[in-house]
């Protein structure tokens, strides 16, 4: 029979072979489910978008329960090539890391109980949840918390390659879809006449040039930029869409004052531009001194791990931006992330696993 980890690994290869674009993350979840059921976890179940549930019991019917969540999505569309690469000490295939791996580790955490004949004094929920990447904008973990709210000991997330990292802070992000229109023309006939690619690549030199404070960390990202029909033609139309993210909620504040006057001053006469919001990621932090976090970092320490505290856009940005409890923590280490060389190390995963099931047995204990 297979070692535990190893057992792990092999799972989250499984789940990795299943494809999970934000938005089609339903065969992933099924195939979830379906695990949930063989594994005898009590009201297993999916919600209106998708999330999966199970429950397992613990010895205290009204004590408040655990939530334990891995996002099922990935970055990639359907048609990558989900092809796995072995080497030493490593498995290189995309999407492994981000997130399989955490799915996996749900049922490594279920196993490690029931190995060590561990019934908990609260039940425990694991979910598989959607919508975590991208412009999911974390719709399947607002739903999570909406059905829990704060009635929990609190959330611990579980993201593949975050091993030795722990986050309890949330970086706020705010995105936007900036769509510039024009009559359009032609190149020579019209010249002299607004093209909507011209007018958002001016846009874009003068949001580029605000000045962003280093402290507290605050950047700008324009990820995409199109538009346009021939390379004769004034473009009618053209779009690009804008990250903005800072570890400070005033910071961010202040940043989306100055982009949106930029927005409102780029119409000209035969110019319109519009800008909408697809995408919110609200800040929250808890301290470092409060015990969801002083026990991650022990049960990381325990295993001869370093416990790097950590701010990130994760899944916890929601409950911890409504003050619920909540950190982040992961199973291995890697690299490559979101690309399609995206690998794991294979060994430290023992570990990984390690720290997560001793943070899932004595988070009941760290009440305050």
């Amino acid at each position: 029979m297979k070692d535990l980890p190893t057992q792990i690994i092999d799972l989250a290869l499984q789940v990795q072979q299943i494809p999970a674009p934000t938005f089609a993350e339903s065969a992933r979840g099924e195939f979830v489910r379906k695990l949930f059921i063989k594994e005898n976890l009590k009201d297993v179940s999916v919600d209106s978008i998708g999330n999966i549930y199970a429950r397992l019991p613990g010895k205290q019917k009204k004590a408040k329960p655990l939530i334990v969540s891995a996002h099922l999505d990935t970055v990639f569309p359907a048609s990558v090539n989900l092809q796995v690469k072995k080497e030493a000490g490593k498995i290189i295939a995309a999407g492994l890391g981000d997130n399989s791996l955490g799915v996996s580790a749900l049922f490594g955490i279920i196993w490690n109980l029931r190995a060590k004949k561990i019934t908990l004094p609260h039940d425990v929920w694991f979910v598989a949840n959607v919508g975590e990447e991208g412009l999911g904008d974390l719709r399947g973990m607002r739903a999570v918390v909406d059905r829990f709210n704060n009635q929990v000991l609190g959330y611990l997330i579980l993201e593949g390659l975050a091993l030795e990292h722990i986050y309890h802070r949330a970086i706020g992000v705010r995105r936007y879809r900036v769509t510039a229109k024009t009559a359009g023309g032609h190149s020579w006939a019209d010249y002299g006449q607004p093209s909507a690619v011209h007018e958002l690549a001016s846009l874009v030199t003068k949001l580029t040039a605000l000045r962003l404070p280093a402290q507290p960390r605050t950047t700008m990202n324009v990820g995409t930029f199109g538009g346009g029909m021939g390379i004769n033609v004034l473009a009618p139309e053209a779009k690009c869409e804008l990250d903005l993210r800072s570890e400070d909620p005033k910071a961010l504040m202040k940043l989306t004052r100055q982009v949106e006057e930029l927005f409102k001053n780029a119409d000209r006469e035969g110019v319109q531009v519009m800008a909408e919001i697809i995408g919110e990621r609200p800040a929250g932090e808890i301290p470092v001194h409060h015990p969801l976090v002083e026990l991650a970092v022990r049960c990381t320490r325990e295993q001869g791990l370093n416990a790097i505290l950590a701010i990130g856009s994760t899944d916890a940005n929601i409950p911890l931006s409504r003050g619920i409890p909540a950190v982040v923590m992961g199973v291995t280490s890697g690299g490559g992330a979101h690309t399609i060389n995206e690998y794991i190390d294979t060994e430290p995963a023992e570990k990984g696993m390690a720290a997560l099931v001793r943070f899932v047995e004595q988070v009941g204990e760290n009440k305050k």
